[in-house]
């Protein structure tokens, strides 16, 4: 494409046919009559063709310049489309945010605040919720944009930030024999008790796993594990084996007599 000229000088030929001279296209470009005739001057040498009848009262084009101008015309109008595209494609992308959250959290804290989000931008929110181990994957693999988990796990080369806080806590049906109990329950007692938990990967479980292991402690074999807290707090209520789960999780709960911690 050595023949091309440049898209600037393409316009100043195209302006010329619809200004009748080369003064008023230099002006509608913003340059004077010398720069914009030596432009034009240019444009001719590259193609090797005389594009212009120039004369004292205006220019008119050539054969060849009513051509090519026909051709720069289409060429300006296609750069002018893909500008506009890139521009929105860009500003989209700018309204356009990519969130994966573990469980607790997308059920919990982030509908609040992604309503305090829209109200103060206009922002096209896409949600993924997932255990804690594929949040971290999906940040660092480019498929989310941020990620929030509940644990304090390394994050490796990731960014992060602390945004909330919350406590786990043992909870049983009001009927379970832990429920029952006037003292506290002793690690030990917990380890040997089929439990259940959420799956391998969660969060919770990762906090509780690693609490007990500080202990020397490995929890026994789970009654059940369910992928979602709202699950856990459903069977749990209904009579399943205690659960650890987020305070925040379970409050209603606790206030309406569905559980005991």
């Amino acid at each position: 494409m050595r023949n091309i000229p440049d898209l600037a000088a393409l316009q100043l030929l195209v302006d010329v046919a619809t200004h009748g001279s080369i003064g008023a296209a230099g002006r509608a470009n913003g340059i004077t009559q010398q720069s914009a005739s030596e432009r034009l001057r240019a444009v001719e040498a590259l193609t090797g063709l005389t594009l212009l009848r120039r004369a004292a009262g205006g220019s008119t084009l050539t054969e060849s310049g009513v051509l090519v101008v026909g051709w720069a015309a289409r060429l300006i109008d296609l750069a002018q489309e893909i500008d506009e595209s890139i521009a929105t494609l860009r500003e989209g992308r700018t309204h356009q945010l990519s969130i994966v959250a573990s469980m607790t959290v997308a059920e919990y804290l982030l509908p609040l605040w992604l309503v305090r989000l829209r109200q103060q931008h206009d922002t096209v929110v896409s949600l993924i919720a997932t255990n804690s181990e594929h949040v971290r994957t999906a940040v660092a693999d480019g498929s989310a944009d941020i990620g929030f988990v509940e644990d304090g796990a390394d994050p490796g080369d990731l960014a992060s930030l602390v945004v909330a806080r919350d406590e786990l806590g043992l909870y049983s049906a009001p009927h379970d024999p832990w429920a029952k109990q006037d003292s506290p329950l002793a690690p030990d007692e917990i380890v040997t008790r089929p439990l259940t938990w959420r799956e391998a990967g969660s969060g919770s479980r990762r906090v509780v796993d690693d609490a007990l292991a500080r202990l020397g402690l490995t929890a026994t074999a789970p009654a059940a594990e369910l992928t979602t807290t709202s699950g856990i707090r459903s069977a749990v209520s209904a009579g399943s084996p205690p659960a650890f789960m987020s305070r925040r999780s379970v409050r209603s709960d606790v206030e309406a007599g569905r559980l005991v911690e």
